[in-house]
């Protein structure tokens, strides 16, 4: 079973001093916390954590904090049905055909928050100190939202 992320790839490396090492996962909760709101996640996550799913969708804790509690740090193709890891092969990991023509989910996160930042005259320090809120979820599930429907016309072919 292949690993998509882990957060310990993050802060086990050049990470900035100071930052909680759930840092280190605030993307990739951002995109398991969509792929949990969609129904793309596996029978055995959705068995294992039952609970904190249901406080991911009543918004009591983040994606990134189900993925460091619930998932040991690590989001792999375990945690996701067909259609997810499917979409996740070409929108989340580096380097696709979809990603190459459209974007790939570390460009599109990037992207979103350079931009939010720079109306606010503001530039994050780097990509770790993303906030992990709801307000930045919101703006990143909207990007996703758009990233799956171009998916789904471009995986038809």
């Amino acid at each position: 079973m292949s690993k998509y992320d882990d957060a310990s790839w993050h802060y086990g490396g050049d990470f900035p001093e100071g930052l909680p090492e759930k840092n280190g996962a605030t993307h990739t909760g951002m995109f398991l916390n969509w792929c949990i709101n969609n129904d793309l996640i596996s029978d055995d996550l959705k068995e294992d954590g039952k609970e904190e799913i249901e406080k991911l969708k009543q918004r009591e804790i983040t994606g990134a904090e189900f993925i460091m509690d619930s998932c040991d740090g690590k989001f792999s193709e375990y945690d996701l049905n067909d259609l997810g890891n499917r979409f996740a092969k070409d929108y989340y990991a580096d380097d696709t055909d979809f990603g190459n023509r459209f974007s790939s989910f570390a460009d599109d996160y990037v992207n979103i928050f350079d931009a939010k930042a720079e109306e606010s005259d503001y530039e994050y320090e780097t990509f770790y100190h993303i906030e992990d809120t709801y307000e930045n979820y919101d703006l990143m599930r909207q990007v996703i939202d758009h990233r799956f429907e171009e998916w789904k016309d471009y995986s038809k072919k």
